[in-house]
């Protein structure tokens, strides 16, 4: 291994020192990362200054658009819907569907904070899903480690799919392809975690009892939507396919099927007959019109999309070898769609301009420092990506693994997303290598696409353990001091969950080249 494999790992070997070792939040560490990274390829891989910086550029209007809009847009949607009250009255609906507390779990943890994830990610679905199983009287602990659970699964849909989106721009195949890889790779894990977050939250096999059927359900009304969604609408929809349909299998089995455990039973859920149509249907909206405009505007209506993808808006700011014109789509893209329907729907439940104006202030400024480790580490990822510094690690990593690469190309994607707490950090750190990789190693471009996919599922392994999801289930269940235990625990399941994948990468190349 020469100087220029290890002058390539500095941003790299800096992130771990910082977040794991002085433990600094992510947007000092990532910022210093942005200088190394600037440095580095300027005095070892020979890149100018004028390119270094354009990269840089590149990276941060990328960032900024449309990443940190979707952000923007996906919190402020949750945010104005806890202000106008339309959040309790989703609670209240979600926790009368049944008193068991197994069945609550799979549906607060599994089905809606699927939804939540899928629609907005960084944190909500774990904060959200725990706070609730927690309020109904489901045991903190309990509550946070099938939170975990669900959201690792679900974690590359995130914001609207965009994880996968930041894969596909990073590496350059299209949305759908990778979407569609990622969630073969998942399959297994998809249909097995609700079995496996029962056990956790009963401590035993016992928690299954009469509960398989539901279990298999879940599980498969989540993959199989969610996979025919990815082919054919493409990343934005498919998370958020699988969690509805999952979440109406649920709610549909256990009115249909209800279980009748004592063992389980649970007292402390609100059922009310105050909740109208009208009112649940309000409640709801912000949701509701994401998912419809999503539809409306994706592939699937072409007179539509061809119109609005016009509105765009080309220009040049990389200046290196390899330069392209960065695009703007100004409509159709999920931060400008997801920002109307949450206007639209706080217009509804009565909000008023300088309402939506106070919340969307209050969700800028507590995101801020969201916003810096984005702007930061794309531009990090954008510089490494230019200069050559991820194709030098990718060649020295397959030259010291061979074709066993792909066996641990998941374990790269979740150190990502435990270094990070983000699966679409990590694809932005390590995704161009994965690519890159499988062309080393002689795969063909479906070869190299399936290897991007396991970043992103290697990802959603990785955030069984990120130490930052587990701060946000701890911060919002109000307990402290259980974070070596949670940590324990995880790492138990995290391990049989990064070797499966690996064997499901390695294995599954053979059957989409």
């Amino acid at each position: 291994m020469d100087v220029l494999f290890f002058a390539a790992l500095a941003p790299i070997f800096w992130l771990i020192i910082a977040l794991i070792g002085l433990k600094l939040p992510a947007y000092q560490a990532c910022t210093v990362a942005l200088v190394i990274a600037f440095f580095t390829a300027s005095s070892f891989f020979g890149m100018t200054y004028r390119d270094t910086l354009t990269a840089a550029l590149e990276g941060s209007t990328m960032a900024v658009w449309p990443i940190i809009w979707v952000i923007i847009a996906a919190i402020f949607t949750y945010n104005l819907s806890v202000f106008t009250k339309g959040m309790d009255t989703i609670k209240t609906m979600l926790g009368s569907v049944t008193t068991d507390e197994r069945v609550l779990v799979l549906l607060i943890a599994w089905g809606f904070g699927g939804f939540l994830e899928c629609m907005s990610g960084f944190g909500t679905a774990v904060a959200i899903g725990a706070s609730m199983l927690a309020s109904i009287g489901i045991n903190p602990i309990s509550a946070i480690m099938v939170c975990l659970l669900a959201n690792a699964v679900q974690s590359s849909y995130g914001s609207i799919g965009l994880p996968l989106t930041t894969l596909a721009q990073l590496t350059g195949f299209e949305g759908s392809q990778i979407a569609t890889f990622t969630t073969m790779q998942l399959g297994f894990m998809m249909i097995i975690m609700p079995f496996l977050m029962l056990v956790i939250f009963g401590g035993s096999f016992k928690a299954l009892s009469g509960m398989i059927p539901m279990c298999l359900i879940a599980g498969l009304g989540f993959f199989l939507p969610a996979l025919g969604a990815a082919y054919f609408m493409g990343e934005g929809l498919a998370g958020v396919a699988g969690a509805i349909i999952s979440m109406g299998l649920i709610v549909f089995f256990a009115k249909k099927f209800p279980t009748h455990n004592p063992e389980y039973e649970i007292k402390s859920v609100e059922v009310t007959d105050e909740i109208t149509p009208e009112k649940g249907i309000k409640a709801w909206l912000p949701f509701i019109l994401i998912f419809v405009f999503l539809i409306v505007t994706s592939k699937l209506v072409p007179p539509v999309h061809e119109f609005l993808i016009q509105v765009k808006t080309s220009i040049a700011i990389y200046t290196g070898e390899g330069a392209g014109l960065y695009t703007f789509t100004w409509i159709v893209t999920p931060g400008t769609l997801i920002m109307l329907a949450a206007i639209i729907s706080g217009v509804v439940q009565g909000a008023t301009v300088n309402d939506m104006l106070s919340v969307l202030s209050r969700t800028i400024r507590t995101m801020t420092p969201t916003f810096i480790t984005m702007i930061t580490i794309i531009g990090t990822a954008r510089i490494m990506g230019y200069s050559g510094m991820i194709t030098t690690m990718a060649t020295t990593t397959v030259d010291a693994t061979g074709t066993l690469y792909p066996a641990i190309s998941p374990l790269i994607g979740a150190a990502g997303s435990f270094i990070t707490g983000s699966a679409t950090t990590s694809g932005v750190l390590f995704g161009k290598l994965q690519a890159d990789s499988a062309m080393a190693i002689g795969a063909n471009e479906t070869g190299q696409a399936w290897m991007a996919a396991a970043n992103a599922a290697g990802a959603c392994v990785g955030k069984i353990i990120s130490p930052q999801s587990i701060a946000i289930g701890v911060a919002a269940v109000g307990i402290r001091g259980v974070e070596g235990q949670i940590m324990k625990f995880a790492i138990k399941v995290f391990l049989p969950f990064v070797i499966l994948m690996g064997c499901v990468v390695y294995f599954g190349q053979a059957f989409v080249e």
